[in-house]
């Protein structure tokens, strides 16, 4: 692999700063593009919210992350490390195995201090589009743009030979579809924009499967009860859009290449399994031969016909679950 092999890293979270971390051991040319000025991606807390509590204005200014103040991991710390960097507890820190969100931001600025990756990191900077310039030789064209003042950007336009996207797929917010929902005079929001309690003091909040919700202000849930509410807080998820044409990335092999891109493009984290990367990483190190390509679109053909139209881009974790079966 030639020294000079630039790899562009779209993200600078969870994923994106393991993936650097594993190509820059690979001898790559690691670039990461951040558009926040700090790392952590959806667990960077931002205060602020979204202009449009809903989330269904495209012109909205989006907030990247999703936490609340007071929030708490729902896995325990032991399984939200890497395989060589464990999720310890710390002098100073927080103990709980269920740690606060700012016991995880720690975690990921000591994980880039202690692999020597912020002089891989770009912050403040946006990418605004990604275009396969040269398919034969795998050439990126990657354009980004930095803030120069509160009205004036300045974009650049970068060639890379690989660019991995890790950026997430959480800032688009699911709306709850309901009968009158649009004519409903109380506020609605999203989970998305929740960050403290107290602008709910002595107000009725619901966020429970309504029926409809009537112009008097009242709502109506499934169960036929009804209540006067003051705020409908939609907690429905996330679209989990991918900024590309079509908004879809697969079929993926491994969850990671498109196959007649591969290994020049490649997803991280789509799935919740990140420690792929290190697979990605040794794969960039060579151009795949068209049998590598077949092989991809075969696997993939061959997990669709077997689940049908149940496929949910499961895992293949079946020999994993037989061998400790078989160990018990």
């Amino acid at each position: 692999m030639r020294q000079s092999y630039k790899v562009a890293v779209l993200g600078g979270g969870f994923a994106g700063l393991v993936t650097a971390r594993e190509l820059k051991r690979e001898g790559l040319l690691v670039t990461v593009f951040e558009k926040a000025d700090h790392v952590g991606g959806i667990w960077l807390y931002n205060s602020g919210v979204e202009t449009d509590l809903l989330g269904l204005d495209p012109n909205r200014e989006i907030v990247h992350s999703s936490l609340y103040r007071s929030l708490r991991v729902n896995l325990p710390r032991q399984i939200m490390g890497f395989t060589d960097y464990p999720f310890m507890k710390k002098e100073g820190g927080d103990p709980r195995t269920f740690p606060g969100h700012e016991e995880v931001l720690k975690f990921l600025e000591d994980f880039v201090r202690d692999f020597r990756l912020m002089e891989l990191i770009r912050f403040g900077h946006e990418v605004v589009r990604v275009e396969l310039t040269d398919e034969a030789r795998h050439k990126w064209v990657v354009e980004s743009r930095t803030r120069e003042t509160e009205s004036r950007w300045e974009s650049k336009e970068e060639l890379f030979e690989a660019v991995v996207i890790c950026n997430g797929k959480h800032t688009e917010p699911k709306i709850a579809e309901f009968p009158g929902r649009d004519a409903w005079p109380g506020l609605q929001m999203h989970s998305h924009s929740y960050r403290t309690p107290e602008q709910f003091e002595n107000k009725t909040v619901t966020y429970q499967q309504i029926e409809c919700a009537r112009k008097d202000g009242k709502v109506v849930f499934q169960d036929g009860s009804i209540v006067d509410a003051d705020v409908i807080i939609h907690c429905t998820g996330s679209n989990g859009t991918v900024t590309v044409d079509d908004n879809r990335v697969g079929p993926l092999y491994k969850h990671v290449f498109p196959p007649s891109l591969a290994p020049s493009l490649s997803f991280v984290a789509l799935p919740y399994k990140f420690e792929y990367e290190n697979w990605l990483a040794t794969q960039l190190d060579i151009r795949p031969p068209e049998r590598w390509k077949e092989i991809m679109f075969f696997s993939m053909e061959k997990i669709k016909s077997y689940y049908g139209d149940k496929y949910r881009d499961a895992w293949d974790v079946d020999k994993w679950i037989q061998e400790v079966d078989c160990s018990n």
